[in-house]
């Protein structure tokens, strides 16, 4: 007789490729990129070094580092059409939609979108890298009707974000926060918006649709959108003392709390001290401390309650939110940090392709006959 089929909803616990670029090890709740701990990358490299690691699979040397960053600085502006279909996006519509569209619209202008080999893609992956910041800029500043601010090739693509959204560089402290968060983004394994871009470059689609596809998925509150639905969440809270008994009604109303729980930690997520001690810096420097004791209070009554840790999201929406970004550009943000692992991933499926295609259990009614409409 045949058994029926082991099913792992959500594939989870299935193991469906090899890769070198990241690995989650749950065993001691530590990330590494490339072998190097996600931790110590974050504390000792800014974000283009990571970037190149990923990409290459070691860290740069000083003269590699100069020349990627000369190049990538040299890719950020957009093209006057690539402005306008941002410009004329709905100032009501999500920001990750409008990046969406406008990442689709640059694949385009791809002047080569014959040429398909591992270095047209790595070029390719440079210039998303360089221009994303500037895409998520432009329409923060235009659906405030302000015009838009072209990015400079004199600074470090975290100084640049804040250029091209405020017109301004902020202080050495927040920058540096920004950067670290841009490496706590940059990668994560099989996630289910690299999976998504592996799934759709696997049919020999393109770079382009492959990264589109991470975006759409990455937008989703059970991922990406997180970040942004755990700021809305301490807002709601709005007082430390409220914090509490907020969690323990959300616990037993059974409300989805967002930030809490990983599908691959099971202890803590590696990343999360270290996004915590640069949101405890951005707290002591701008003097605002009470969105970081409701996060402390809301962490301890879940551990408490249900011995759950929080994930990267859950210190990242505070950070964010003192550095004076918009709640829902925290996503397109991720999206700025993660083009690197989403193209990393693309190129590695491509060198060594095999179709996506899982099967599944049919569960509907048997075979049976067409009746005709009439004798229905």
């Amino acid at each position: 007789m045949n058994q029926d089929p082991i099913i792992h909803r959500g594939l989870d616990g299935v193991v469906v490729d090899t890769t070198r670029i990241s690995k989650v090890m749950p065993e001691i709740n530590a990330l590494v990129y490339g072998g190097y701990p996600v931790q110590e990358l974050a504390e000792t490299c800014c974000f283009e070094e990571v970037a190149w690691l990923i990409w290459h699979g070691e860290l740069p040397s000083a003269k590699q580092l100069a020349a990627f960053e000369a190049d990538e600085r040299s890719r950020r502006n957009l093209s006057a059409p690539l402005l306008e279909v941002i410009r004329k996006s709905p100032r009501t519509a999500h920001p990750m939609d409008v990046l969406r569209t406008a990442v689709s619209f640059f694949g385009m202008e791809d002047a080569s979108p014959e040429k398909t080999d591992a270095a047209a893609n790595l070029n390719r992956s440079m210039d998303l890298l360089a221009r994303i910041p500037a895409m998520i800029g432009a329409f923060y500043r235009f659906r405030k009707g302000q015009e838009y601010i072209p990015p400079r090739a004199d600074l470090s693509m975290a100084e640049n974000f804040f250029h091209v959204c405020h017109g301004r560089v902020p202080a050495p402290e927040v920058v540096r926060a920004f950067d670290v968060s841009l490496t706590l983004y940059a990668e994560h394994g099989f996630n289910a918006s690299t999976f998504t871009a592996r799934t759709v470059v696997s049919s020999l689609s393109d770079l382009y649709s492959g990264v589109v596809g991470g975006i759409a998925s990455l937008k989703g509150p059970l991922h990406g959108g997180a970040n942004e639905a755990v700021m809305h969440m301490i807002l709601e809270i709005g007082d430390p003392a409220k914090a509490r008994d907020w969690m323990l009604k959300a616990l037993k109303d059974k409300r989805k709390v967002m930030g809490f729980g990983h599908r691959v930690y099971k202890n803590g997520d590696s990343r999360v001290p270290t996004m915590k001690k640069y949101a405890q810096k951005m707290a002591a420097f701008t003097g605002e401390k009470k969105w970081l004791e409701i996060a402390d209070i809301l962490e301890a009554t879940m551990l408490e309650q249900k011995n759950i840790h929080p994930n990267l999201d859950f210190p990242s929406g505070p950070a964010y939110y003192l550095m004076g970004i918009d709640i829902d550009m925290y996503t397109p943000i991720f999206v700025m940090a993660r083009i690197t692992g989403w193209t990393a991933h693309i190129m590695e499926q491509l060198a060594n392709n095999a179709l996506i295609r899982p099967l599944s259990q049919y569960t509907g009614p048997g075979q049976r006959t067409v009746v005709p409409v009439e004798k229905r």
